[in-house]
């Protein structure tokens, strides 16, 4: 299947639940080995959930059918460039080829605010006011981490 075609299933699927009011203008596909695993769409204001970005669908629907959390060897087809949420999801994944319809600042003339968490990140967390991060429990939380090493448990 040609890339522009598994594009198109995910602007169609974008368009038929945007159209519906389920979520934004975002879809987007898994393949692995030439085969379509999953085609979703963003379903934000269905799902009342702001993780449930059309990339974050497709990955959990590709691992659900594949039974991993290890998408290695699947490419990710994406209406729109991956938001900093999604990247990491990708990444997370092992996802290595990401095909996207529109740029980040595309999604942002219409009132998405990709952008702005970018630059809160190129800035290395140091906008109060977007978020406050403070760090509480340290040795508590550093068990947990020590435990989980100890304890040889899989790293993914």
């Amino acid at each position: 299947m040609e890339k522009l075609d598994i594009m198109k299933q995910a602007a169609e699927q974008a368009n038929k639940t945007m159209r519906e009011n389920i979520g934004g203008p975002f879809g987007a596909a898994i393949v692995k080995d030439g085969v379509v695993l999953a085609v979703t769409s963003n379903s934000v204001l269905k799902d009342n959930d702001p993780t449930a970005h059309a990339e974050i669908n497709a990955i959990r629907k590709a691992g659900e059918l594949l039974g991993t959390h290890d998408l290695t060897g699947c490419e990710l087809y994406a209406t729109g460039y991956p938001c900093p949420m999604c990247l990491s999801a990708i990444i997370w994944a092992n996802i290595k080829t990401v095909y996207y319809g529109c740029q980040a600042w595309e999604a942002e003339v219409v009132g998405f605010r990709d952008d702005m968490i970018y630059t809160y990140l190129e800035k290395n967390r140091s906008d109060e006011k977007v978020l406050h991060l403070e760090q509480v429990g340290h040795s508590e939380c550093k068990a947990l981490y020590d435990n989980y090493a100890k304890e040889a448990k899989e790293v993914y």
